[in-house]
């Protein structure tokens, strides 16, 4: 398991991101962040994720009275023919979302940034997963639909969930497409010196 030398702060609210740095054994706090999360003219995908991502993390460490050396933030979109696709509004929209990923192929992008309060460092970059989903039938878009899983969901799924029965591959990192590239994050947190996985005890 992880050794972990000083304080980590999570900042964001999700569930599933707090989930994963927890699975590989990382201590950390959880702080939200309050980052404005508007969509720039003229951003790509990826400029959008990281840029939100550095902005997350630096507003929880700018926080006069905040505690902690190290902060995380990340950012997920769902991204088909080129557009972003959010969480969806209604069953309508998850529905028209859901069968425009029907049948094909699409990427989850997540962005990620870890800052070193302490040094002043912080390292950023985009992860891309491509995610294929089978041909979907209505019965099966309004089932889903029906469990309530896509409300909150950007691209109206999950793939840790019950949308897992949607798709049959991915190509790249699977904890990309949950909501943080798990392996890059865990190698900017070593390069930065806030973990070591499997290192020294002394």
């Amino acid at each position: 398991m992880p050794h972990t030398l000083a304080e980590i702060v999570l900042a964001s609210a999700s569930p599933r991101r707090r989930e994963l740095l927890a699975q590989v054994g990382i201590t950390f706090q959880v702080v939200p962040s309050e980052a404005d999360e508007t969509l720039l003219a003229g951003e790509t995908p990826e400029s959008h994720v990281v840029r939100l991502s550095c902005d997350k993390a630096m507003e929880v460490a700018g926080r006069p009275h905040q505690g902690g050396r190290w902060f995380i933030g990340s950012d997920t979109v769902v991204v088909r023919d080129g557009a972003i696709l959010g969480k969806p509004a209604d069953a309508d929209e998850a529905a028209s979302m859901l069968a425009s990923l029907s049948g094909r192929s699409h990427r989850v992008i997540s962005g990620y940034a870890v800052h070193d309060r302490r040094s002043g460092r912080t390292l950023s970059a985009a992860v891309a997963t491509r995610v294929f989903f089978k041909n979907l039938t209505r019965r099966e878009i309004e089932g889903y639909i029906a469990t309530g899983e896509p409300f909150d969901k950007a691209g109206a799924y999950a793939i840790q969930g019950v949308g897992a029965f949607m798709i049959p591959r991915i190509e790249g990192s699977y904890t990309n497409v949950v909501g943080l590239p798990l392996c890059a994050v865990i190698s900017a947190l070593e390069e930065l010196g806030a973990v070591e996985m499997f290192g020294s005890s002394d």
